[in-house]
């Protein structure tokens, strides 16, 4: 990818290049959101800790790579989005910035909607990558983590229990496989590459990892320490493409 192109220059001339400025556009779990605790009987709320998302993991092994090129990284996530308000929202959250790269992340909040809502979802993503092509952005689609297959006993309030129930329908009833398929080919009709973290949370699944306690709130986000494969598998992607 040529943001590797201008890590490199920046590397090679500390003072004569410019740095590198890597935008994600997504949901609770880009904005760095982990456990959840209730404000009332039938309200909820999240702990927000950037610095443990996947972006600043990223860009700590970004740095170790090329330490002296500065990174600056756009946070966009917001808790509870979806593909169609991060189109509406892109100028402000995105296009201002001029990001070198732009990493997409949308699906989960999405699916919660079922079915029906999938081609809302399709061209929304559709209208991302458009818009990030006419800013000059370079993109990635990264698929999303997988949601609670079960209810943990770690949940004992009655709305965490029903929640992880209606969730475990939407994973275990194959809603959120379809979103991810239909998303990686709206990625792919774009030219668009695909870093598919999902399939690896999909694999780990099958081999006997129980991934619902890999989820910080037992739900749908990633502990601190899962952020890492997000940030590792965005490496490897840029660097094969």
């Amino acid at each position: 990818m040529k943001i590797l192109e201008k890590l490199s220059a920046k590397e090679n001339d500390l003072y004569g290049k410019g740095g590198a400025v890597i935008a994600f556009l997504g949901d609770s779990v880009t904005q760095g959101c982990f456990e959840c605790y209730l404000t009332s009987p039938t309200t909820l709320q999240t702990v927000f800790d950037n610095e443990n998302a996947y972006s600043m993991k990223l860009k700590k092994i970004l740095h170790t790579l090329y330490p002296m090129a500065q990174i600056t990284i756009v946070d966009s996530g917001i808790s509870g989005d979806s593909a169609p308000n991060g189109l509406k929202r892109f100028d402000r959250d995105v296009a201002r910035y001029s990001p070198d790269l732009t990493v997409v992340c949308f699906g989960l909040n999405d699916s919660t909607a079922g079915l029906d809502n999938l081609e809302r979802y399709a061209s929304a993503l559709d209208g991302i990558f458009k818009r990030l092509k006419e800013i000059g952005s370079e993109i990635i689609f990264m698929t999303p983590n997988t949601m609670n297959e079960t209810t943990s006993p770690h949940l004992t309030d009655e709305l965490f229990q029903k929640l992880a129930v209606n969730f475990a329908k939407i994973q275990n009833g194959g809603v959120l496989d379809a979103y991810v398929a239909r998303a990686k080919e709206v990625a792919n009709e774009n030219g668009v590459p695909v870093c598919d973290c999902y399939a690896k949370w999909k694999k780990m699944a099958a081999y006997g990892v129980n991934t619902t306690e890999l989820l910080s709130n037992k739900l749908n986000h990633p502990t601190r320490d899962m952020h890492w494969l997000f940030a590792t598998s965005l490496v490897e992607t840029i660097f094969e493409n």
